[in-house]
């Protein structure tokens, strides 16, 4: 039985005032720079300042406790006691007030040479001389003179402009060109997300990547391919605003091709961007780099130690349970069920604790069954493997975020309005019943996915006791 947990408004407020950089670096995560805000390192999409939280990919945020309920998958108590420090532990900052005022965008001012950051961006990253030379004559490349608050030191970075329309200097991405320790990246404040790095050409093809030496990367391997006809834009980040503008600024542009990361970020946003261009019907194809991103790949050309590609978790996740949820089809394939046995199933679901994952996997196979009993009346030619198969190529990482029980309730609204459709026999309606039906698997399958997803970070989450 679960036990009420009263907290004042007093303890709400100040659980959703915490500080979460400091909160999260407490619990081990790794902060980014990103402008005036901080990126998760193990998940790009997300972004932190002070108190509050947004998810790009999902195109939600918010305060201090909904964060750690989403992110460590913990019930409101749970959040706010841990934010809280159990009252009687740690105790977090309260977050900084926003500054009122938004210094305008302005670029950092310019060295009177570039040797440091031809000499970083050659030794260090393996970019090719005459590629560099070529976007620093486009005046999209300079190296920065910059001194300290202090003032008693200068810093150099290498400075990647993105312009609009007119040619004016809208975004600026800051790298640190200093081969010691973890170098600065970061846009310039201010900077305007839709005119990020890019470069157009006069073919209808546009190369999109996640940060500029990634995409001076992909051309230092592609050199000799005619690369300056295409056009090139990277985010600087995984957010597809500048993307959009680039197709808005030249129409010519009709075919996409994504080379952002190979890790959970970037196939996170793969999906994504995938899905909002086949509805605007722009064409769209995926290169993959060989290791984590094409400067990994030119480092391995090098023969260089490099990072190595990152399948996304709830993808593995996903091929393991959809190997598992066929061998139940085929066993419950034999009983002759019907639509009460499906809610029956989601039901024991919904009411088992411990092995609450194997009933939601059963529930699943219960309701492919369903729906292959739905096509074999309609003598449709469909096998389990062949729902399995779309089922996988239908699941999206970036569309399975959150709490794993919040689909279970609109499963159960969805079950409940199928039952007004019984004894429908158009083959229109039996068809759309069938779909309902593999609809309903895949909702349980991202359910289950959530779950032991929640069930790993709940396991990494520190141990509050609750006094």
């Amino acid at each position: 039985m679960s036990i009420y947990i009263h907290f004042t408004e007093e303890q709400k407020e100040r659980a959703n005032s915490v500080d979460l950089e400091e909160f999260l670096r407490r619990q081990g995560e790794t902060l980014l720079p990103s402008g005036r805000e901080k990126r998760l390192e193990s998940d790009h999409s997300i972004t932190i300042r002070g108190n509050e939280w947004f998810d790009h990919a999902a195109e939600e945020g918010g305060l201090a406790i909904d964060f750690v309920q989403k992110f460590y998958g913990l019930s409101f108590p749970d959040a706010v006691t841990m934010l809280l420090g159990g009252e009687q532990g740690e105790i977090y900052s309260k977050a900084k007030g926003k500054e009122e005022v938004r210094k305008p965008f302005e670029l950092p001012p310019k060295n009177n040479e570039m040797r440091r950051v031809f000499a970083y961006l050659m030794k260090h990253r393996f970019i090719d001389r005459d590629v560099i030379s070529f976007f620093v004559k486009e005046k999209l490349i300079y190296e920065s003179r910059e001194l300290s608050a202090d003032k008693t030191k200068e810093h150099h970075n290498a400075i990647f402009v993105g312009y609009d329309e007119d040619g004016v200097p809208r975004h600026a991405h800051k790298k640190g060109i200093y081969t010691e320790g973890k170098g600065f990246r970061g846009n310039i404040d201010s900077s305007n997300p839709c005119y990020s790095f890019h470069y157009f050409g006069s073919s209808d093809r546009i190369y999109v990547f996640e940060a500029p030496i990634d995409m001076l990367s992909f051309i230092t391997i592609h050199k000799n391919s005619n690369w300056k006809k295409h056009s090139y834009v990277a985010l600087c980040g995984v957010s597809e605003q500048a993307l959009f503008k680039m197709l808005e600024i030249n129409p010519s542009l009709s075919h996409v091709v994504l080379c952002l990361d190979y890790d959970s970020a970037g196939i996170e946003a793969s999906e994504k961007i995938t899905d909002i261009l086949t509805e605007k019907n722009i064409g769209c194809s995926r290169l993959k780099s060989n290791r984590k991103d094409w400067n990994e790949d030119l480092k391995a050309i090098h023969n260089m130690p490099s990072i190595p590609a990152e399948e996304h978790s709830k993808h593995l996740l996903k091929d393991e349970l959809c190997k598992e949820i066929l061998v139940l089809v085929k066993g419950v394939e034999t009983i002759e069920i019907n639509h009460s046995d499906g809610e029956k199933s989601f039901k024991e679901a919904q009411q088992q604790n411990g092995s609450q994952a194997e009933a939601i996997k059963t529930a699943s196979a219960i309701f492919l069954c369903l729906a292959l009993k739905e096509y074999r009346q309609l003598e449709k030619a469909m096998t389990a493997e062949k729902i399995i198969r779309k089922m996988s190529n239908d699941f999206r990482a970036y569309q399975n975020r959150g709490r794993w029980n919040p689909t279970l309730s609109d499963i159960e609204a969805q079950l409940s309005a199928l039952k007004h459709q019984r004894g429908i026999v158009s083959e229109l309606e039996k068809t759309a019943i069938a779909e309902h039906y593999e609809k309903t698997a895949l909702e349980l399958l991202k359910s289950v996915i959530r779950l032991e997803l929640t069930q790993q970070k709940q396991v990494q989450a520190p141990m509050l006791k609750m006094e």
